[in-house]
């Protein structure tokens, strides 16, 4: 029987890589943006945030994971663009890395999970609908990337 004790403990540990995603795609999309370094944004977002509720080592795990393998990323996401890396809105494209980031290397993270919380993050900070081609190009990757997993989910 689970404990109410593991309950709490399980929807702060969700809520707090809700928040570092969150935050790390503000901070992605700075990066993309300007040309400070990783460390410069991390500090300044450390100061800026109230990083109590946040899991702070996911976080430092997407700002530094995306920007070291954003090549393959977006080798990745390339066979599923109907546009240019270039000609991407950069907030949906910051998404994208993440989103194709956490399919990629952290195959705790469920892809549903993955999905919804990047949608929900193109919902908030993207284009109008945005989230909708963010949607569609993650559930691709998905679909290649995680084909066990699907196929476990839909049984």
């Amino acid at each position: 029987m689970i404990e109410l004790h593991e309950v709490i403990v399980e929807k702060q540990s969700i809520r707090g890589k809700r928040r570092a995603r969150k935050l790390a795609l503000q901070a992605l999309y700075q990066w993309l943006m300007s040309s400070h370094e990783l460390f410069e944004i991390e500090a300044q977002f450390r100061v800026a945030n109230n990083m109590d509720k946040v899991d702070s080592e996911y976080f430092n795990r997407l700002l530094y994971g995306v920007p070291e393998q954003v090549k393959l990323l977006e080798e990745n996401l390339m066979p599923f663009l109907d546009r240019s890396i270039e000609s991407l809105n950069p907030i949906e494209l910051t998404v994208l890395r993440l989103g194709a980031f956490e399919l990629l290397f952290c195959p705790e993270i469920p892809y549903r999970v993955v999905l919804d919380e990047s949608i929900s993050l193109a919902k908030e900070f993207g284009s109008q609908d945005g989230h909708r081609y963010v949607n569609g190009v993650l559930n691709n990757l998905a679909q290649q990337v995680r084909k066990i997993e699907i196929s476990l989910h839909n049984e």
